[in-house]
């Protein structure tokens, strides 16, 4: 009940700001589908603070088009069936002009058909490359998506001299797109994933799996593919427990420090591939992500008093990218704002710097994802 008292609240708040806004002109209407709550609630949440400080500093600064934004958010609870309803709420009843979220892939999956079949721009969260490859008319994503994470890593594996790996996958939507990714390209990098195991996200012994996997031979590293939520940290400290001193990776999904609390002290060493945005202290000062991502974190710090999450950079790079279509696109009818965010070129964000096309819908290159390593419980940059 209190979450859902919480989602009337959240779109009274965006109404309220629309009422207010309407003598100046009719409000530019944004609706959003986050996890605030539930089992990846700890990015949700984030999230919902990102986008409400962002839009709340536009419309200070005379919002868009000389339009304010209403903003409305509903939170699915981390449930699939939830953000597909909503979809259909902030579309039909709401009246959005362009939907944003999808905290992960599983939710974000579940807004794709209402999005496509209503006609109304969707700019996501989710990190899995299934969003956008096929491309459809109608959904765009901010995050880099797992085929690129899985090159970052094979490629960094290749570098330190890694020949031989096993895989461990999640058997959600992201994990089962990663070992896709992984298998198809290890041979590229000269890796061999000599054994596999899967597990599923609510999993919460995977001993089975890497009692298994420590009876190959020759072992190099372990990647571990997961999804978002507890299952990266549970991984993890099974993982220490069968005695593995092998180099482990995992993708962008872990990068929290909720992963680093749950997972304690194995989570040292720990390599994955994620934006200059996660460690912007490290960052060259000629950098174009180094600003932006400095300011972000000194005003999330500023306005909430806690530490601002990679996630909610998705979400940041979400807003602005349906903003600067807005503008290049006149203002919110449906098509010309989709053949704006189309056409985005060269737009600096948290993740990097994104140009779309009618090909690319993620808009992202792999070059912009660095690799960190967790050092004393913290992550640092290491290329």
């Amino acid at each position: 009940m209190r979450a859902f008292i919480r989602h009337a609240l959240l779109a009274f708040a965006g109404l309220a700001v629309g009422a207010a806004a309407h003598a100046q002109g009719e409000p530019i209407r944004i609706g959003a589908i986050l996890s605030v709550t539930g089992p990846v609630g700890f990015i949700g949440d984030p999230q919902q603070k990102t986008l409400e400080l962002h839009v709340k500093r536009l419309n200070e600064q005379g919002g868009v088009l000389g339009r304010k934004i209403a903003l409305t958010i509903y939170d699915d609870q981390s449930d699939p069936n939830n953000a597909n309803t909503f979809a259909k709420r902030l579309v039909d009843t709401d009246k959005v002009d362009v939907l944003l979220g999808g905290t992960v892939t599983p939710t974000a999956m579940a807004i794709v058909p209402y999005a496509e079949r209503a006609g109304v721009p969707f700019v996501s969260t989710g990190g899995g490359l299934a969003l956008v490859d096929p491309v459809k008319k109608w959904v765009f994503k901010t995050p880099h998506s797992d085929r690129m994470v899985a090159e970052r890593i094979l490629q960094d594996m290749q570098e330190r001299g890694i020949k031989r790996i096993a895989l461990l996958s999640e058997t959600s939507g992201f994990g089962q797109s990663g070992r896709k990714e992984v298998t198809a390209a290890a041979a590229r990098f000269g890796i061999t994933v000599v054994g596999e195991e899967s597990y599923g996200p609510k999993d919460t012994d995977i001993t089975p799996q890497f009692t298994r996997l420590r009876n190959l031979q020759d072992l190099q590293a372990m990647l571990v593919f997961c999804g978002a939520g507890t299952s990266p940290a549970v991984a993890i400290k099974n993982y220490a427990q069968m005695g593995f001193k092998l180099p482990v990776y995992m993708p962008h999904a872990a990068v929290n420090q909720e992963f680093i609390k749950l997972g304690g002290a194995p989570t040292e060493g720990v390599r994955m591939p994620t934006t200059g945005f996660v460690v912007p202290d490290a960052l060259k000062d000629g950098d174009p992500q180094k600003a932006p991502s400095l300011d972000y974190y000194r005003s999330f710090k500023e306005a909430y008093k806690v530490d601002a999450s990679p996630f909610g950079g998705n979400v940041a790079d979400a807003l602005a990218i349906a903003v600067d279509g807005i503008k290049r696109a006149n203002g919110t009818d449906k098509a010309k704002l989709r053949d704006a965010i189309e056409s985005t070129r060269g737009l600096v964000g948290l993740n990097g710097t994104f140009t779309m096309t009618p090909a690319n819908h993620n808009g992202l290159t792999t070059d912009s994802l660095r690799i960190i390593e967790v050092r004393n419980g913290r992550f640092e940059l290491i290329k």
